[in-house]
């Protein structure tokens, strides 16, 4: 199972699309709000209803990944809560797989979780990722960790966290059915 966070100031774009194309593919994904609560509004006024709120997450097994939208203030939001930066510090010493987009992988240097990968952010975000060696590329894979510049890198990501879990050839198969194209 794959667990996107959603707090209120997400990017839309950088959590659905990626949503769409991971369950093209067949893997489970489920929508976890950040605080506890149903409705997640975007940072573009679109609401969502998540399939359940943090107060709700029993994970038992190391999950598939964490995926981490961008978006002001949602990516703040998201880095001030405990329960998450808990979950992320556990699936991260496990060698679970994460993702972030945009200004989300500041959340990830915070924790200390980007030191000696290669990474990338949106622009401006670089101070946050404490340890990681800067890609100027629109996504990069290092190890267990993807990370994104932005909402229009969002196909691309969606399509490399594919990759990581079904393999090149489900990804390909998912780009070829969408005409998009990327270094995944």
């Amino acid at each position: 199972m794959v667990y996107v966070f959603l707090a209120d100031g997400f990017e839309e774009i950088e959590a659905l699309c990626p949503i769409d194309i991971m369950r093209r593919a067949g893997i489970g994904v489920t929508t976890v709000s950040v605080p506890d609560g149903e409705y997640v509004t975007g940072s573009h006024n679109i609401t969502v209803k998540a399939d359940m709120g943090i107060e709700q997450l029993k994970i038992d097994e190391l999950p598939e990944m964490l995926m981490l939208p961008g978006g002001m203030p949602g990516a703040m939001n998201l880095s001030e809560d405990k329960r998450l930066s808990s979950l992320l510090r556990q699936t991260a010493a496990a060698g679970g797989k994460i993702s972030a987009i945009c200004a989300a992988p500041f959340i990830l240097g915070e924790l200390g979780l980007l030191g000696g990968k290669h990474t990338t952010c949106y622009p401006g975000y670089e101070s946050s990722l404490k340890g990681a060696i800067i890609s100027e590329k629109n996504v990069v894979r290092d190890g267990n960790i993807i990370t994104a510049i932005g909402m229009g890198a969002s196909v691309e990501f969606g399509l490399a966290m594919v990759c990581a879990l079904r393999g090149r050839d489900v990804a390909d198969k998912i780009a070829a059915a969408i005409h998009a194209c990327g270094d995944f």
